[in-house]
């Protein structure tokens, strides 16, 4: 059976625009959802981030959460037949307030799977208070029972298998320990990409105040540097046939250029196509 990545909508959070991408619509608001997401088809079920914690806890940064009964993480996964404990490993793209606040509701026999460098990048204090305290604290209670958390160094050893099709990769870009997680479906290579990518449109599409289509928008929020998070993003259309982020539909790619969006199942169909002259001058 060839795998299947489903979309688990865990609400919307409202936040400043230009948090999302650099120097669009300063001071003004804007909302966006909170995925995570669920491959299916392998051995066994694997989730991909878990979203925030709580609506309260998203105003540690100015942001306002959105998050409804409907968005419980136990009844997203209910939506398709899986409960919290059938899952067996929980990935994280990286740890920041909206990527791993509900790995509490999973049990120590559920592995959670991080980048050794984001667990470092996440005490370090660099972008403190992305990383809260309850989040933090628990991931370390993990760190101290066998077999609940798994630490890879996806920058020394390269991409690395968690099940047949389903493989990790360090992301080079947002924070220094981020990950991808690249999934085998039957029509290509589908890539979790976490906040690499924020806005298909205003990034890659049609990308805001830039001197040329293929001269990506970084986003108003990485640690670190703007040429490396272009690079990255040209490095995800160039060996990708699906991206998913987490705060935007997913994209088809074909030929390093956005051709549709998708809705909430990856393969799927195309919801919008992306029409031509978008990408380049006529």
């Amino acid at each position: 059976m060839a795998l299947e990545i489903k979309i688990l909508d865990y609400g919307d959070i409202e936040l400043e625009s230009s948090f999302l991408v650099l120097g669009r619509d300063c001071g003004r608001r804007r909302r966006v959802p909170v995925y995570g997401f669920l491959i299916l088809g392998g051995i066994y079920p694997i989730v991909v981030d878990t979203g925030y914690r709580d609506n309260a806890i998203m105003e540690t940064l100015g942001m306002r959460g959105l998050q409804f009964h409907e968005n419980m993480i136990e009844r997203q996964l209910a939506n398709h037949g899986v409960k919290v404990g059938d899952v067996r490993y929980v990935l994280h793209t990286h740890l920041h307030i909206d990527h791993a606040g509900k790995d509490d509701c999973f049990p120590m026999n559920t592995t959670v799977v991080i980048n050794r460098r984001e667990m470092e990048y996440s005490v370090s204090g660099l972008m403190h208070p992305q990383y809260p305290k309850p989040d933090i604290m628990h991931l370390v209670e993990r760190l101290h029972t066998p077999g609940a958390l798994r630490l890879e160094d996806l920058e020394i050893a390269g991409e690395v298998e968690i099940i047949p099709g389903v493989t990790m990769e360090a992301a080079g870009a947002h924070t220094e320990g981020s990950m991808n997680v690249h999934v085998e479906t039957a029509e290509g290579r589908a890539t979790i990409c976490g906040d690499v990518i924020y806005d298909f449109n205003d990034q890659i599409i049609n990308p805001l105040r830039s001197f040329g289509p293929e001269e990506f928008q970084v986003t108003g929020n990485h640690g670190g540097s703007k040429r490396d998070e272009k690079a990255q993003i040209r490095k995800l259309l160039n060996k990708s046939k699906f991206l998913l982020p987490i705060h935007d539909k997913p994209a088809k790619i074909e030929h390093g250029v956005v051709v549709g969006r998708l809705d909430m199942s990856v393969p799927g169909p195309v919801s919008q196509s992306v029409p031509l002259r978008n990408w380049f001058p006529v």
